[in-house]
């Protein structure tokens, strides 16, 4: 009878924190949520962060605020979000960025154990560009031009520790080739140089290099996704000429580490809803993205994976942060 009585008693207790979380799920949110972007205003980041924004401020009937932490490659936004309270009224637009500046710099946190993903938005290709003065019209050209010339083919990228920097190291070790890094502290000042044949290549994303590419003032010879991306089906995809390598430029929403996860199964019902949206995928397309989608486990395995890659690359390649 003790027993039984013990066990009716747990049944209760467990009942009730079931029905506390799920009208929590239900309540939430009910004030403002913060939207940390961890780069500048303007950039593919800000850009994806203030449409969904919108559109989680009408499926969520509260205000989603944009607020722009730039900083280390996306460190110092996203340490102002592990250090927000676990409570789901801040969020991040987390990039691929952070896991490469977060292998390169080694954070006093874990980047992978001290957030919790909520969804993958998307994904887009970079796009290696060269200055038209550059003798290669293919990755395996451009390769065997480096070997000629050590050392002497600057690359320009917009900041230590950016995905950008990163995934270019990455080809320069896999092809094993000296390529001169030159770091900018913004995307615009890369950009200038390398139209001024001070620097001669560039990898960046598609939307902002495809201007100068349609004008025939810069040159691209590949796409770092596995296969050739379909807006630019004559371009390379670099596994042709180095089996293997691929990187895709991702984008997504996560929380800090402790979320009830009644409300970060919220989030991601609402966002997969959005995404679902007819004018959220125009736009989001339009600015060059593969959709995605899909639960937490997903992208918690692509952050998980991500970040093991980025750390194996800078311990062989023996990188250094600022």
């Amino acid at each position: 009878m003790i027993m039984s009585k013990c066990l009716f008693r747990i049944a209760a207790a467990c009942s009730a924190a079931l029905v506390c979380a799920t009208a929590g799920a239900q309540d939430y949110p009910s004030k403002a949520v913060r939207v940390i972007v961890p780069f500048a205003t303007g950039g593919g980041s800000d850009i994806t962060a203030r449409n969904m924004s919108m559109k989680l401020t009408g499926e969520l009937n509260q205000q989603f605020i944009v607020e722009n932490k730039p900083g280390a490659g996306g460190v110092v936004g996203l340490e102002t979000l592990i250090k927000s309270p676990p409570d789901g009224y801040t969020i991040m637009i987390s990039t691929s960025s952070w896991s490469t500046a977060a292998a390169l710099s080694k954070p006093s946190f874990d980047p992978v154990s001290d957030i919790a993903p909520v969804i993958e938005i998307g994904f887009n290709p970079l796009v290696l560009s060269l200055h038209p003065s550059v003798p290669a019209k293919t990755p395996k050209e451009l390769i065997a031009l480096a070997k000629a010339r050590p050392g002497q083919l600057a690359y320009a990228t917009p900041g230590i520790g950016a995905i950008t920097h990163l995934a270019m190291e990455l080809m320069v070790h896999m092809a094993k080739i000296d390529l001169l890094s030159v770091p900018y502290k913004s995307t615009g000042a890369t950009t200038t140089d390398l139209l001024a044949g001070r620097t001669q290549l560039i990898l960046g994303g598609l939307v902002p290099l495809q201007p100068y590419i349609q004008a025939g003032r810069l040159r691209p010879i590949a796409v770092t996704t596995a296969k050739r991306w379909h807006s630019l089906p004559d371009v390379a995809a670099m596994a042709e000429a180095l089996p293997g390598y691929e990187v895709e430029s991702w984008f997504g929403i996560v929380m800090p580490k402790g979320v009830p996860p009644a409300v970060l199964e919220r989030m991601n019902a609402a966002a997969n809803k959005i995404l679902r949206d007819p004018d959220v995928k125009k736009n989001l397309e339009g600015e060059g993205m593969a959709i995605v989608g899909g639960s937490t486990e997903q992208f918690s395995k692509r952050i998980r994976n991500d970040h093991t890659r980025w750390v194996k690359l800078v311990r062989e390649a023996k990188l250094k942060g600022e």
